[in-house]
Parts: C-alpha cells; structure tokens; sequence
C-alpha cells in the first residue's frame, strides 16, 4: 500500500504564517513546526469557539470564516532545521509581527 510510504516520503515544512480578519483588518502571525497541517488545526479550533487567543477568537466569532484568510509568509530552508530551528522560528516571527503590525500567536 503506497499511502504509508507517500506520508513518509513528504517532507515536513516549517515556517511563518499570518491570519487576517479582512473585515476589521486585524492581523496575527504565528511560527508552525509543520505549515501543512497549522491552517486546519487553527479552523478547528476557532470553530470549536476555544482558541486560546481571546482577540482572535473574539474576531473569528464576530465575523466567521469567511472573514478570515491564511497565508503562508515564510517557509525556513532546509538547512535551518537542525538544532537551532526553534530559535530561528521566534527569530522570524518577532520580525514578522514587528514588520506587520501584527498579534504573535
């Protein structure tokens, strides 16, 4: 069976990510181990009405999903994912949210 061997053949990406509430122009930037899985776990999780963000929450709530938009800001090279990757993940995510304007989650 091929699925097994295809989820450990993907590579996990890290990086820096941005949620915007288009409505009221609210921004949050947040670092991810894995991006491919951080879009569903936060929609989960504001769905469910506990994110343990009030001012995110309190957004998502006031203008649902519909309001809202994820992007990908940066992805860390390859060579930034050995011991100093969480370090360098809060290295670009105070410049990120600096740069933006933005809440850190």
């Amino acid at each position: 069976m091929r699925l097994g061997n295809d989820r450990r053949e993907q590579k996990v990406e890290s990086g820096i990510y941005a949620l915007s509430c288009l409505p009221s122009g609210q921004r949050w930037v947040g670092s991810a181990l894995n991006l491919a899985t951080i879009r569903n776990r936060l929609w989960f999780t504001l769905r469910l009405g506990n994110d343990r963000h009030p001012g995110l929450q309190h957004a998502w709530n006031a203008h649902g999903e519909d309001g809202f938009d994820f992007e990908i800001l940066e992805r860390l090279k390859a060579d930034d994912l050995g011991a100093g990757r969480d370090r360098r993940l809060k290295e670009r995510l105070l410049q990120w949210a600096e740069e933006l304007q933005a809440t850190r989650i």
